[in-house]
């Protein structure tokens, strides 16, 4: 069977594409639908965002069952036949039953080791999240009705509900190709398009969730690479500790560089805060004057644009003050 790749970009725009509205002439804007003005009206009431981080995957077998067994010591592992297992064992079943190990030796060719390409993965590992206060319960239930609708009858997958660290989340590993020879590829889209179905599988079980981009929400929250990331959660990063020590000299020196991508963001705040502020007026017009003041507070409430060294700089500076306010 040839090989086939399955791209789940998403070519619709996003539910709340707020920076489309500041470019629209007045006689451009089409009437706001029902969802838009649901979608904004949880935005500006700071309705919880649901989240799903690509946590890596393996590209061995090893690496798949290390994980699996990992999962497996702290929860019960369920799969997507519906078998739970409460006892170890369960991982290594399902190593077999996916026929990792061909897929792993197919990787392992003399044309693809000569090709010199890096080897693909054979599992992705997702994790889904909401705040603390969700019910365990139904974050489970909503990520199993996600995974049944997205991968169902199609990629293996396995999950596992985790609520030690303080809030609730499933762990969900995804075969890479699927039962067709069809390999998944995870694009930015990918998770946009991905965050929206699993809020609205919370919202049909009752739970208040969102999927609205960082930069419509004002957010100053930035990714670090996964490496970056781990090294942190280890209680050390290099890149991290380098950064801080720049930032440390250039406070004592009274000036901080914002860094790259300065002119950006203020370039996207700008296109946001039109945005919202021509969708309130869509919605001043539809006679909607609630939703369009809630824009209106919510624009003028959004904190001011940061880099992350700025951010950094900030929160380094707190403690000096206090210290100098003694």
């Amino acid at each position: 069977m040839p090989k086939r790749i399955v791209d789940l970009r998403s070519q619709n725009r996003p539910l709340l594409d707020i920076a489309s509205y500041a470019r629209r002439g007045p006689n451009d804007r089409p009437a706001l639908s029902s969802a838009e003005i649901a979608h904004a009206s949880r935005t500006v009431r700071g309705v919880p965002e649901v989240l799903i981080k690509v946590s890596g995957g393996a590209r061995t077998v090893r690496g798949v069952a290390s994980h699996m067994e990992y999962l497996e010591t702290r929860a019960d592992l369920e799969t997507d036949e519906g078998t739970v297992q409460t006892e170890k064992g369960l991982a290594r079943e399902l190593l077999k039953e996916w026929d990792l190990e061909i897929a792993e030796r197919g990787h392992h060719t003399r044309p693809a080791i000569a090709s010199g390409r890096r080897t693909p993965k054979l599992v992705h590992n997702l994790v889904f999240s909401m705040p603390k206060g969700t019910p365990p319960d139904k974050l489970h239930a909503a990520v199993k009705a996600f995974a049944t609708e997205t991968f169902g009858l199609r990629h293996r997958y396995a999950m596992a509900l985790h609520t030690d660290q303080g809030h609730p989340h499933v762990h969900l590993i995804v075969k890479a190709r699927s039962e067709h020879g069809e390999r998944l590829n995870i694009y930015k889209a990918t998770l946009r398009e991905w965050r929206r179905h699993f809020a609205s599988c919370l919202r049909q079980l009752g739970v208040e969730a969102n999927a609205t981009e960082r930069a419509v929400r004002g957010s100053r929250h930035q990714n670090r690479k996964v490496g970056i990331y781990r090294a942190a959660r280890r209680g050390y990063s290099s890149f991290i500790s380098k950064r801080a020590e720049s930032i440390a000299r250039e406070l004592r020196n009274g000036a901080v560089q914002p860094g790259l991508g300065k002119s950006r963001l203020l370039q996207t705040r700008r296109e946001v805060e039109n945005g919202w502020l021509a969708f309130a007026e869509a919605a001043a017009r539809a006679g909607m004057k609630e939703v369009a003041d809630a824009a209106v507070r919510f624009v003028r409430s959004l904190p001011p644009p940061r880099t992350d060294r700025e951010s950094t700089a900030e929160r380094m500076q707190q403690p000096m003050e206090k210290h100098h306010s003694r």
